[in-house]
């Protein structure tokens, strides 16, 4: 989901709502304690030269239970990150804390943002010696040879 989105998504919510992979919802005192741009500059294994930007969120749950961020409040905490920080309209990230700080992609689902799980891939399977995928077929699937090969008599297996 790219920032655009978020906040068009953000602006007709009167409740602020995450919903984790596994389908729990983020404890509704959770703070953003960060906001803003993340770049990252890489070389990958195939040596080419990449760059990524997202606009990274932090989710963080404090002990005080009484706290709840209006979608409002952080309209207007990304106002403030777009003019200080030049944020562009990239993919938001999400970093909340399970078992380590996890990184996800966002999604809405008409009432939620739901994190979605991300999963590393190879940037460059066709430099980097990684043999691509090879169709998968049932032997009772194949069509018979024609003309005769391969029967009995036929001389092909001489």
């Amino acid at each position: 989901m790219k920032l655009s989105d978020f906040k068009k998504e953000l602006s007709v919510l009167d409740t602020l709502t995450f919903v984790q992979p596994n389908g729990k919802i983020v404890p509704l005192h959770f703070h953003i304690t960060e906001a803003g741009l993340t770049t990252k500059h890489f070389i990958d294994c195939g040596g080419t030269i990449r760059e990524e930007k997202v606009v990274n969120f932090q989710l963080w749950e404090a002990n005080d239970f009484d706290h709840r961020l209006s979608s409002k409040k952080l309209a207007g905490i990304i106002d403030l990150s777009e003019k200080v920080l030049n944020l562009g309209d990239f993919e938001v990230e999400v970093e909340y804390q399970t078992d380590t700080i996890g990184r996800y992609g966002l999604n809405f689902d008409g009432k939620n943002f739901v994190l979605v799980a991300k999963k590393t891939d190879c940037l460059a399977k066709e430099n980097c010696g990684v043999p691509s995928e090879k169709t998968k077929l049932k032997l009772s699937d194949l069509q018979k040879v024609e003309s005769g090969c391969c029967t009995p008599n036929s001389g092909c297996c001489n």
